[in-house]
């Protein structure tokens, strides 16, 4: 009982069951807007000309319904005990994250980074945070075509640490407000960038820490002769 509940699998456990939690939330906040109404929660912070742009309402509502499913599809991949025995799972799910990231979410997601409120500090924020996004995901994709595998884990912690700044921003947010006392403005342009920075920082040093050998150990579905490189 001690062995299952080591540190670093409570670690997994405790992030993974945050992430669950925060998609749940994420997909009653997005439910109301799929009535298509031009007034309602976030969008009343945006002016009638952005309102009336058919690029932002594009972009809009292609980013808030494919970021559920990417963060859906990208938690279970590091959860690897779930495809033991099936490896073909992981595969569709990673494709169903990786194309759903580089063609849709992250192109939208830069769509809206053009409307951003906060002036050029935060359009440039969530755009090099968009840019990053894609060029992560991108990486982990041909690295796993080639093989590599590891490699391949590695950028995949680095693409999902950008893809929780979502969570981040919310969470940096209500800290920064509540317990600094940091004036609005001031906690919205801080969290543009810490939100994803701050995300890779600390991927850095999970990757460091040996976190993707971890998961390859964990998943089992290796050929014998790439698992016994992995585990160096």
């Amino acid at each position: 009982m001690l062995s299952f509940l080591s540190f670093p699998r409570l670690l997994q456990f405790l992030a993974g069951a945050l992430v669950v939690a925060f998609t749940v939330l994420m997909a009653t906040k997005v439910w109301p807007y799929l009535s298509f109404e031009p007034g309602i929660h976030f969008l009343t912070t945006k002016s009638d000309a952005t309102n009336g742009s058919g690029l932002f309402r594009l972009g809009f509502y292609v980013h808030i319904t494919s970021s559920l499913w990417v963060l859906a599809a990208g938690l279970a991949q590091f959860f690897p005990r779930l495809f033991r025995g099936r490896a073909g799972w992981h595969r569709r799910l990673g494709k169903l994250y990786v194309v759903s990231v580089l063609a849709l979410a992250g192109p939208s997601g830069l769509v809206l980074a053009g409307f951003a409120n906060g002036g050029l500090v935060a359009k440039v924020g969530f755009a090099l945070q968009c840019v990053v996004w894609w060029l992560s995901t991108w990486q982990a994709y041909r690295l796993a075509r080639q093989r590599r595998w590891e490699q391949h884990t590695e950028w995949m912690i680095r693409s999902f640490a950008v893809t929780l700044a979502a969570l981040s921003l919310r969470s940096e947010s209500y800290l920064l407000y509540y317990l600094f006392g940091t004036k609005p403005i001031e906690t919205y342009l801080t969290v543009t960038w810490l939100s994803w920075t701050g995300n890779l920082v600390l991927a850095e040093v999970l990757i460091q820490l040996g976190a993707a050998r971890r998961l390859l150990r964990q998943a089992r579905f290796l050929p014998v002769k790439e698992a016994a490189a992995v585990a160096g």
